[in-house]
């Protein structure tokens, strides 16, 4: 089968790791729809962290992800909507929110956590002939922390 991504090699590198990103958040998704988890994918990092840390801010997540602060607030209000997140003010500084995972959550945790456990393994199985991705892509991302690839490209468009 063509595909043109493919075939435009290092010019289609976005687009493929955004279409694989998205390929593997729907297949999640519908998979957590089939087996009666009233979850989302993007939520599984939220309960880990919270579960290491009990109490956090959403800046605080949103640093430790190195994601937008309005998108782990719109995550953050979804999975307050379905009850699996609490906050509450912090005592030492009253402007501040610190969410905690709830009841509902600390109860579903064990019945997540062999899902989630699962989805690693199948990870790990497409990743089975791509034994240093992991590596590769600690690479790029530091590669990309030390200087964005704005900068990048507008020093090679210079160069011409």
């Amino acid at each position: 089968m063509n595909d043109f991504l493919t075939e435009i090699e290092f010019a289609g590198l976005n687009s493929r790791i955004k279409r694989l990103s998205d390929e593997i958040l729907y297949s999640t998704r519908d998979y957590y729809k089939t087996m009666g988890l009233d979850i989302e994918p993007n939520w599984h990092l939220i309960f880990l962290l919270l579960e290491k840390y009990e109490s956090m801010t959403i800046t605080d997540i949103s640093k430790e992800l190195r994601m937008s602060h309005p998108a782990c607030v719109k995550i953050i209000n979804k999975m307050k909507k379905k009850g699996y997140v609490n906050s509450r003010t912090d005592d030492n500084d009253l402007r501040k929110q610190l969410l905690e995972l709830s009841e509902k959550s600390l109860k579903q945790l064990p019945v997540f956590r062999e899902h989630w456990n699962a989805g690693a393994k199948t990870t790990e199985d497409l990743m089975e002939n791509s034994p240093h991705f992991i590596e590769e892509l600690k690479e790029i991302e530091l590669r990309i922390s030390e200087k964005s690839y704005k900068e990048r490209t507008l020093k090679h468009l210079n160069l011409k």
